[in-house]
């Protein structure tokens, strides 16, 4: 006996007991007519239940196991019974963590569901806008238009990239107990996928070795452990070391500092930068060329005694201060890196490959000379000066803080180096495909605020000890599921996100008090 639903041709909605005897159906009883599936679910239980009965009534000597089969069929029953009403399943755990840390840092202020969503994008799914959209689609059931993001960002202005440095600042400074202290700026270069150049997209020196494709320049200023503060962006063939000054004033004006020390490395600062840093009361402390220094200087220099780790000083005069520190791994750093350059040179002479197009500053080929108007050679007396400055390292500051914490807050630079990678490879700011100016900025906006969240989740993942990576939990958020039940008798959905037994390293981060305590 099984209960039996059958469509009328009125629409109606037949519910029958039916026993199947000698390969026939036979109609045993008529529970109802519903005119809506939730009323033939229902009519559909009371048939379970006459089926029941009618069992027991037959034969109630031998059920020896009545409680238990009723209890395995009761079960049996409610189980069909909410699989059969889930109307939504998504696999949504990345998000559920992603829109918890927007909301903590405060980008909620931001009341735009089309930001928030390219946001969660290039963090969980980076890539292009055309194939954003379908994710979003297919995995969250939301309907964005391809147009209407594109409109979106033509729209986001000025106004919104001051507005999210604004939040992450104040998130920042709350993070670090109310004092930016120190900050570090350096800079990058984004190439695009296309031949053409205009007055932004220009073709410059590529840190990436695109130097046939346009580019543009990204400046990023960030705190200590590599909480973004602020970006610029500049013309691809613009100077680097013009970049600086003016994100520094502007962002120590629009927010009145007046007591931070800026950490650069030496190849974004000039004689004219340090000048103007001074001139502007802004401490510093910088990379220092030692090779580029006076003849005077270069010779105390490669005086002093070369001890791992010692360290030594000379006063330049007007507050500044030249640190010279020596490291017995940075020397043979430097030797191996030499001996595999200069290996290559000379296959390359052997070869016949070197002429005087070869004949530059850049890398190793700073060893080659010219004899005559053909000939290129290696000049070994060169190679052998250069070894003599393997181990030594230059810090230039005009702080008066203790030598150990010039070369500390120096070496936090990798936080920079940091950032960037984690844009280029895990945000994939680029390269990118929008070739208007609005797009573009939009884009690093959207950027910038991806890195600020995952920063922030980075930060909560070591507070509350869940030796994880952030990629790592995000992967393995991905295949945490939300299921949707539609409830007949209450006319309303319940929804329950399901982390299971494989998700334990990370439930934590889907429990509503985890977000309170912190």
């Amino acid at each position: 006996m099984h209960v039996r639903l059958k469509k009328n041709r009125s629409g109606s909605i037949s519910v029958v007991v039916v026993d199947k005897s000698s390969g026939r159906y036979k109609e045993l009883h008529t529970v109802g007519v519903a005119k809506e599936k939730s009323e033939a679910d229902s009519l559909r239980q009371e048939g379970l239940e006459w089926i029941r009965r009618r069992k027991l009534a037959i034969q109630p000597e031998l059920d020896l196991y009545g409680k238990e089969r009723e209890a395995r069929e009761y079960e049996m029953e409610m189980t069909e019974r909410v699989i059969a009403n889930i109307d939504n399943i998504l696999i949504n755990g990345a998000e559920l963590i992603l829109n918890r840390v927007f909301d903590r840092i405060g980008f909620n202020q931001i009341e735009d569901d089309v930001f928030r969503k390219l946001v969660q994008s290039r963090l969980s799914f980076p890539a292009s806008k055309a194939a954003t959209v379908e994710y979003l689609k297919n995995y969250y059931d939301e309907d964005l238009d391809l147009s209407k993001i594109y409109r979106y960002l033509d729209r986001l202005n000025e106004g919104h990239k001051h507005l999210v440095q604004d939040i992450s600042v104040r998130h920042t400074m709350q993070v670090l107990g109310g004092h930016i202290g120190v900050m570090f700026y350096d800079v990058t270069t984004l190439y695009f996928e296309t031949d053409r150049q205009d007055e932004l997209r220009r073709t410059g020196f590529s840190k990436e070795g695109r130097h046939s494709n346009p580019q543009i320049i990204l400046g990023l200023l960030v705190s200590l452990d590599g909480y973004p503060l602020a970006y610029c962006i500049h013309e691809g063939n613009k100077y680097e070391g013009h970049t600086m000054l003016p994100v520094i004033r502007e962002f120590a004006g629009r927010y009145q500092l007046d007591d931070f020390i800026v950490v650069a490395d030496s190849g974004l600062m000039n004689n004219q930068n340090i000048c103007d840093l001074e001139a502007d009361g802004c401490r510093y402390i910088i990379g220092s060329r030692i090779k580029n220094e006076s003849e005077e200087v270069k010779r105390r220099i490669l005086s002093f005694c070369k001890a791992d780790g010692m360290m030594h000083e000379i006063d330049k005069g007007g507050g500044r201060r030249l640190l010279i520190g020596y490291s017995d791994s940075r020397a043979g750093k430097d030797a191996h890196n030499r001996e595999k350059g200069i290996r290559r040179l000379e296959k390359a002479y052997k070869a016949g490959h070197l002429s005087k197009e070869n004949i530059n500053r850049r890398g190793y080929n700073k060893f080659l000379d010219m004899e005559g108007n053909t000939t290129v050679s290696i000049n070994y007396d060169r190679i052998r000066e250069d070894a003599r400055w393997d181990g030594l390292k230059g810090y230039l500051t005009n702080t008066d803080i203790p030598t150990a914490d010039v070369v500390s807050a120096y070496h936090n630079l990798w936080n920079v180096e940091k950032a960037f990678r984690i844009a280029k490879s895990k945000i994939e700011i680029r390269p990118m495909f929008h070739f208007t100016r609005p797009r573009i900025e939009a884009h690093i906006c959207i950027c910038f605020v991806a890195l600020k969240v995952y920063k922030e989740l980075e930060r909560l993942l070591k507070l509350s000890d869940i030796k994880m990576s952030v990629d790592k939990v995000l992967n393995m958020a991905k295949t945490v599921t939300t299921i949707s039940v539609y409830m007949p008798q209450n006319k309303k959905h319940l929804t329950k996100t399901m982390p299971m037994k494989r998700h334990r390293p990370i439930a934590k981060l889907f429990d509503e008090n985890f977000w309170e305590a912190q």
